[in-house]
Parts: structure tokens; sequence; C-alpha cells
């Protein structure tokens, strides 16, 4: 269903009435296209003090997104303010000093994005300051506007083991992920022979991909070179095929819950399975007094029984090998509750249990990674058959005052999947326009 508010907005009686009223004033947000693949200007590259990621380093994986890089630059699309050296209270002052004078020139649907370093267990001043950094990008994220995101990446090593996520960060891609920080590694990372086709030669599943955010994810696979196998219930047939046929997939019915379901992925994937996407779901929505037995198990068992069973068995198996990656939906109801889905709230509060305890194992066992996306209000069937007050406080409760789109899932679950993206693991990534529900 269409923005309708979010058009009228955008017409100059539209921007009068809200300005006038102080309502919300949502941007349009640069997403990618085909002709626009990445966002236009220059990053501004600053640094506080010493960097710990490696300068020169920095700079090339800086200069790989294709946008020139200045120490300084007029309306940046993208500033990148390296605070890895902060390890101090006072040490603070120099990334308000360095930002204070240039985030209002950050051109609309621009990026910040703040490097730090992981908290130090040994060192209470230097996780102090860190921390700290996490709830200055946070609160920024919210009074930039204008469509603009802020993140922060923390980085254990060198700067090119992020480079996937800076060059996501850095891209239309990311337009509704903003307030997060994410977590990346030492681990040696795979550099793709195409970065406009990572997943070339590799293989994918998708559950849940007849419609909506699955389709979108599918897509945003084919696109960046897998093959890709399209899974829903078999109730969903037609518009599996359907779905399939439109965006070069082959099709799979299955009940997840089936007993055999692991046994006939693994069949349809008899040299592996480079990408496994965990989006099948439902919902059953009641308050808890008025909730039958049934309701509640059927959100369970395919929201998150059916995850954990395939998952443990593909792994054991081998279908899911090394370079492998797993990516599983979340969401922010999983996060912060929901009245009336205490069933699914606790199924997808189970799928970040889950990453948070499996992915250092599948890393050290599997050589897997195992990660989340947690959507917020996306634009879908489903919630365009909310109601329209309910609807309308969800498109506006979070810092870009609109609702998402499924590719911006589909963009940041292929961001988790990237052969590049090996030193991303056991992360749980909002992608909810900073949504202000949850923490």
């Amino acid at each position: 269903m269409a923005d309708r508010y979010l058009r009228f907005t955008r017409t100059a009686p539209g921007r009068l009435l809200t300005r006038r009223l102080g309502l919300p004033e949502p941007a349009a947000l640069r997403r990618r296209t085909p002709e626009h693949p990445t966002l236009d200007g220059e990053i501004a590259h600053l640094t506080v003090g010493s960097s710990t990621a490696g300068e020169p380093e920095l700079a090339a994986v800086l200069a790989s997104t294709g946008l020139p890089v200045a120490a300084a630059a007029a309306d940046p699309a993208a500033i990148v303010i390296d605070a890895t050296g902060v390890a101090s209270a006072r040490a603070l002052a120099g990334v308000h000093a360095l930002l204070h004078p240039v985030v209002r020139s950050v051109a609309a649907s621009g990026r910040i994005v703040v490097l730090g370093t992981p908290l130090s267990a040994t060192d209470h001043h230097q996780a102090a300051a860190q921390q700290a950094l996490d709830g200055f990008v946070r609160s920024l994220a919210k009074e930039t506007g204008r469509g603009r995101t802020v993140n922060l990446v923390r980085i254990a090593g060198g700067a090119r083991a992020a480079e996937s996520t800076l060059r996501f960060l850095l891209s239309p891609g990311s337009a509704y992920v903003s307030g997060q920080t994410v977590e990346v590694s030492d681990t040696a990372v795979t550099t793709p022979d195409d970065w406009s086709r990572p997943l070339a030669g590799r293989t994918a599943l998708v559950t849940g991909a007849a419609r909506g955010i699955g389709a979108a994810v599918t897509e945003t696979l084919v696109r960046d070179g897998a093959r890709v196998v399209c899974l829903d219930a078999p109730q969903a047939g037609g518009e599996l095929d359907r779905t399939a046929e439109r965006l070069g997939a082959a099709a799979l019915p299955l009940d997840m819950t089936a007993d055999d379901a692991a046994e006939r992925i693994a069949d349809a994937f008899p040299d592996g399975l480079g990408v496994l996407v965990h989006n099948a779901g439902v919902t059953r929505d009641r308050r808890l007094s008025n909730m039958s037995a049934e309701h509640w198990s059927s959100v369970l068992d395919v929201n998150l029984t059916s995850v954990l069973d395939t998952t443990d068995a593909l792994l054991k198996t081998g279908v899911v090998a090394a370079g492998g990656r797993i990516v599983a939906t979340a969401s922010i109801a999983g996060i912060a509750g929901n009245s009336g889905q205490t069933n699914y709230a606790a199924s997808k509060a189970g799928i970040i249990g889950l990453v948070r305890s499996l992915a250092p194992r599948a890393a050290a066992d599997h050589g897997v990674t195992v990660n989340a996306v947690a959507p917020g209000f996306i634009e879908t069937s489903m919630t365009a058959a909310v109601p329209l007050l309910i609807r309308e406080a969800g498109r506006r409760m979070n810092s870009l005052a609109q609702g998402g789109l499924p590719e911006d899932v589909g963009a940041t679950t292929a961001w988790l999947a990237h052969p590049a993206s090996g030193s991303v693991n056991g992360q749980v990534v909002r992608v909810c326009g900073q949504s202000l529900l949850g923490a």
C-alpha cells in the first residue's frame, strides 16, 4: 500500500502544512538503482588522534567504494571519522571538534560512519570512551534528518577486514540502516574477483521466498550472481513458481516444519550450499489470554524450531560448509516486544539467541558465519493489512519517519552473505530506520 502521507509531504502544500504543524517530514531516501549504484559526491575522511585501523589501508578501502576521498569536502556524500584511537573521555572532544563544523554539510541521504574499536577488558577508560561512541552515534542518527544515516563500526584489526561493511554502509543499499553498531573481527576475508557480482558461482537458499521480503532477498542475491532456490510452503506454490520464474531462480515447495525438511534441502544441493537465508515466518496474533496452544506452537514451530533443526542438520552434514553464510530474519518485535505477539516476539528473540550462541562455534568448527537482520516496519502485504492508525505509527516512529522497503532487507542480507563478510559474525543488524522501539 502506498504511503500517501509521504507523497503528500513532497508537494508544496504538504511541505508548508507539515512545517507549520510540526509534523514529520520524511525525506526521499536514495536507494540503489542500476543507473545509480553508488552515492554521488565525495567521502570526507577525518581522523581523531592516531588511528589503530591503519591509515593507508583505510584510505585504500574508502577509495574502493568508487567515490573520491578527501580530508575535507564541500557537501560530502559521506563522512567517515576514524575514532579508533580514542582511548579516554577527554579524547572524545576530538570527535566533537571534527564533526561539529561539517555535520550539517552532509548531502541529503548521505552517510556518516564512525569507526571505533572493541571495548577493552583491561582498560576501563578505553572501554568507557569507545562505548560513548555508541550513544553518540545513536543520538546523532536521530537528529541529522534529510534521510542521512549514522552508524558505528568497531574494527578489531586492519581496515581491510571491514571493506564489505564499509562498502555497504557507504552505499545506497544501507538507506534504511541507521543508529547501528557493527562489530568486525580481524578474521581474514576472501576478496571477490568482481565486487559487482560477488556471489557468482555460489548457491543460495531463501525460505519464505514467494513474496515480500523473501522475494526481495532472492532478487538481490540473483543480482549479485548467486544461483538461488526459492523455498516456500506448498500452499504458496503458484506464487512461488511465479516469483522464481520472474527472478530467474528455482522453486522448492516445502513445509519447513516437516520431519524430512533438512534431508530434502540437502538433496536439492548435492554440491553444497553457500548461503542459507532463514526468512520463512508466520504470525498468529492474539493476546496471550486469548491465544490457543495451536496458535502458539504454529508460530514457534515455523519461525524458530524449524530454523534450529535445519541449521543443525545442514551444518552437521556439511551441506553448509567452510565459507558459508547463514542469515536469519529476526524482528524488532523480538527486541522490543509487541502487544498481541507474545508468540511471534518469542520466536524472533529466539533467533537472536541462536545467532549469538551459534556464531562463534559455527565459525570455529565449520568456517561458517551466522548473522541476523531485524526488520522494523517494512512495506509489505502483511503491513498493508494493519489498521490505519497502527500502520501510520509504525511508519513514523523511526528516525527516518517512513517505512522501509523489502529491498532494504534484501541489501542488508546480501552484505551479510558476501564472501568478503567473513569478519562479520554474530551480528543482529536492525533494518528499521532506527525505530524508536527497543534498543
